[in-house]
């Protein structure tokens, strides 16, 4: 046994029944948190009657019935056969493809040492009330209904963990599928006590960095707590991604400000930032924030209508960022965002009422046009970044950074109640 670093268990697989349902890809879903328009939620519902969103983001007329909707449409899909569960328990091998796009994972179950461990590091703020919307649907349904993304660095080498990994992809798959935006989905079964303990003893000497599900994780830290003694509850379901072998993909999380019209907003910046009108379509404002230096950001009221904001000003910056963090949490460009533009200048909370996070730039431009308010587009992070303060214990102002890509929801679940 190994008493440190990552131990991943295997578990039985909650997955799709194939012939009970249209397809593989019309039931599965992206994370819970990317899935944000109503009408994307609704193609998803439509989809397929038994598309993961209906236990992910279950919709009632009334709030507090929802998460024991989702509890009860997971019990009665298992009954009926709609989802099935291995027969052994399994270490799940993750494939996605995407063009020349390439990345392999493990999932499996992990155990969740206590933070000051460090075996596994957040690198961003969360919101208590995602926390809490989360850990009510975790408890109602008793399961992990989709895996964090987690990334480590292993030796560089076809060895441990990785060699398991790649045996696997040489044989035939439980599963593939190609989802609607053109990924190609794999999955196998580790179910050789050999290769788990050798995946095992790789994984017991690393630690890893959330890439993507820190609301989740501190979700499961909280139902370990509140189920000592009880080891399902003491695992959380993970994908572990090796990011030497497959690095991940970092993108920016943009800003959408519902009550702030680009015109308030650039009427209420005065000397705080310099101002550039900018011309020409979305990827070209996008292309001039890129080689701007400096913390810069785009305000945009709709399509054409951009302007690029930079070089903040310095006495401002140094009375409204905290001078007790590392210079590379100071020099952030959401950590500026928040602290100068929003916090200070334009005084807008952080809830989600004021504003909203949305992946796709396109997105937040549209979104801004359709309601009158603005749109804050970013850089992404330098994942050498994120690890520099994740390693120092430091967070990041929530949503900083989209790492990616996310693993689909709806491939494999895992029950808490086995």
């Amino acid at each position: 046994m190994h008493a440190a670093g990552l131990r991943l268990l295997p578990f039985r697989g909650l997955r799709y029944a194939p012939e009970r349902v249209s397809s593989l890809a019309a039931v599965t879903s992206p994370p819970y948190d990317v899935v944000v328009r109503p009408d994307q939620l609704h193609q998803l519902e439509t989809a397929d009657p038994y598309n993961i969103v209906r236990l992910i983001l279950p919709q009632t007329d009334d709030p507090e019935e929802r998460h024991r909707k989702a509890a009860q449409t997971l019990r009665d899909w298992e009954a009926r056969g709609i989802l099935t569960r291995d027969e052994q328990p399994a270490l799940y091998v993750y494939e996605q493809r995407n063009g020349e796009t390439l990345q392999r994972g493990l999932i499996g179950a992990l155990r969740l040492s206590p933070p000051e461990d460090g075996v596994v590091l957040p690198h961003e703020d969360v919101m208590p009330q995602v926390v809490e919307d989360r850990l009510a649907l975790m408890r109602e349904t008793a399961a992990n209904l989709d895996p964090l993304l987690l990334s480590y660095r292993g030796n560089g080498t076809a060895s441990g963990a990785t060699a398991v990994i790649e045996r696997a992809a040489q044989r035939p798959p439980l599963l593939t599928t190609t989802t609607s935006d053109g990924v190609a989905h794999r999955l196998w079964a580790v179910t050789d006590p050999s290769e788990i303990a050798e995946a095992d003893a790789d994984l017991a000497q690393r630690r890893a960095l959330i890439g993507d599900g820190h609301h989740r994780w501190a979700t499961y830290l909280r139902l370990r707590d509140e189920h000592p003694g009880r080891p399902t509850w003491q695992h959380g379901l993970v994908l572990l991604v090796d990011t030497l072998r497959y690095p991940l993909q970092v993108s920016p999380i943009h800003r959408f400000l519902p009550g702030l019209s680009p015109r308030a907003a650039l009427d209420g910046l005065g000397d705080a930032f310099r101002v550039r009108p900018l011309d020409g379509p979305l990827s070209a404002a996008l292309a001039a924030l890129e080689e701007t230096p400096g913390n810069a950001y785009i305000l945009s009221g709709g399509p054409g209508h951009f302007h690029l904001l930079d070089r903040p000003e310095p006495k401002l910056l140094k009375e409204a960022v905290r001078g007790d963090r590392p210079a590379a949490w100071r020099e952030l460009d959401a950590t500026v965002l928040h602290s100068v533009l929003l916090d200070t200048v334009w005084g807008i909370q952080d809830r989600p009422s004021d504003i909203g996070y949305l992946h796709s730039a396109e997105a937040a431009v549209t979104k801004a046009a359709q309601t009158g308010g603005s749109a804050l587009l970013m850089r992404a992070t330098p994942e050498s970044t994120v690890l520099e303060l994740a390693e120092q214990g430091v967070t990041m102002p929530r949503k900083s950074t989209s790492f990616g890509p996310k693993p689909a929801t709806g491939l494999v679940l895992r029950t808490l109640d086995d």
